[in-house]
């Protein structure tokens, strides 16, 4: 890709309850990316208001963060080159709400592994793939839940800037990449 090419403007979509290492990972990729490329930021929710991390999973706890977006869904940024849309809340991952509206459907993603036979079961039209920490399909990118957006960002740096700037990129977030979890929580090849 020429350097004329390169993404510039990147936005992130943010919905109440959005889990924070699924938002702040992948920017805290681009942020590190940004010491080497022209990289413009906006964060686009509802309203213009803070957006937490709260949800309804524990009402007495005080452990939320908030983010103030640049921008709202009525109003977005005039130019967008990629967008990233995190976990919705800890009960509602990326992949399952995205693939309950249809976006996915004929498409291969994947999806958090915890939460996999459910998640699975919303989008019945998605080519949905067990073994991997991310998929590409076309120009949408689908990440296994939380920590794999960062996997996914660093993924995605890979493959438009370069195999060079997502390990300097990596090394500065002192982040170590996982390619698969599938394992661990025992979900066969699909």
């Amino acid at each position: 890709m020429s350097i004329r090419n390169l993404p510039m403007n990147y936005g992130v979509a943010l919905f109440p309850g959005f889990q924070a290492l699924d938002v702040f990972g992948p920017i805290d990729a681009l942020n590190n990316l940004a010491l080497s490329h022209d990289i413009q930021l906006s964060v686009i929710a509802q309203s213009l208001d803070p957006v937490s991390t709260e949800t309804h999973m524990n009402p007495n706890a005080n452990c939320a963060q908030s983010i103030v977006p640049t921008h709202n869904f009525t109003s977005p940024p005039e130019k967008l080159d990629v967008l990233v849309v995190p976990v919705l809340d800890h009960s509602v991952h990326g992949g399952e709400y995205r693939g309950a509206r249809g976006v996915l459907d004929e498409r291969y993603a994947t999806t958090n592994k915890m939460q996999w036979v459910w998640t699975t079961s919303q989008g019945p039209n998605v080519k949905w793939v067990s073994h991997a920490r991310w998929i590409v399909d076309g120009n949408i990118w689908t990440s296994a839940g939380v920590s794999a957006g960062t996997d996914t960002m660093l993924a995605f740096i890979e493959h438009v800037y370069g195999a060079e700037d997502a390990e300097t990129v990596a090394d500065t977030m002192e982040y170590e990449r996982m390619t698969d979890f599938a394992t661990k929580f025992g979900l066969a090849p699909t």
